[in-house]
Parts: structure tokens; sequence; C-alpha cells
């Protein structure tokens, strides 16, 4: 059993950062790949990027350039810095894990994300 609790979301301007964390517990964190999804209104869930221990992150064709995923395996925490935002980043963003083993996959809450001016 793992459970993710996201921060970092907010408000920003166009052009703008944020920063999301979300700290895993309960299991160990190097057996789980671990990724963002983000869900906007009216559309489904949709990957942003995934990561997993000794292998290249992975991102989706909208983001590659602007936003980077990475982990922290000794502090059970995987961030998602998104630089150079755009309104078409507004959405609720997801933390997942998926167990290596079993790929069963765990989420957290969300944390709402705004780009707006």
């Amino acid at each position: 059993q793992v459970q993710l609790v996201e921060s970092g979301g907010g408000l920003v301007q166009p052009g703008g950062s944020l920063r999301l964390s979300c700290a895993a517990s309960g299991s160990i964190f190097s057996m789980y790949a671990m990724g963002w999804y983000r869900q906007a209104p009216g559309k489904q869930r949709e990957l942003v990027a995934t990561s997993t221990s000794g292998e290249r992150a992975n991102y989706a064709d909208s983001v590659k350039g602007r936003f980077t995923i990475s982990r922290d395996n000794a502090k059970n925490t995987v961030y998602l810095q998104m630089d150079n935002l755009k309104p078409d980043d507004t959405a609720v963003y997801y933390c997942n894990a998926r167990q290596i083993a079993t790929a069963r996959n765990y989420w957290g809450q969300g944390t709402r994300v705004t780009v707006s001016s």
C-alpha cells in the first residue's frame, strides 16, 4: 500500500514556473514507477511524465522541453518542475505510483494548477 500526497499547485501567469511535489509513504519507493498525470475540465486524464529508477524519463509531447520530472528515492519524493507554463497546462495534476512487480496503481488526491493572466 502506498499513500501519495501532492503539493505545489497554484495560480501562475503564462510563462511562469511551478514545482509540484509528491511525497510517498508506506512502501519501498524505488520499487515503483512514478508519474504525473493531469486532467483538464471536460477532458480525460492524460499522462504528463513518468520516471522509473534507472530508466530515462518519459514525457508527453506537449510538455517536452518545458517540464522535468525527477525523483529522490532517499526522500520518497517525486517532483515535476514546470517552466514556461501555458494556459493549456491548466488542470488538476495527479501523482501516480505503479508497482513495478504487479502493475498496481496508486493515486494522489490531486493538486490544481491554473495558468492565467
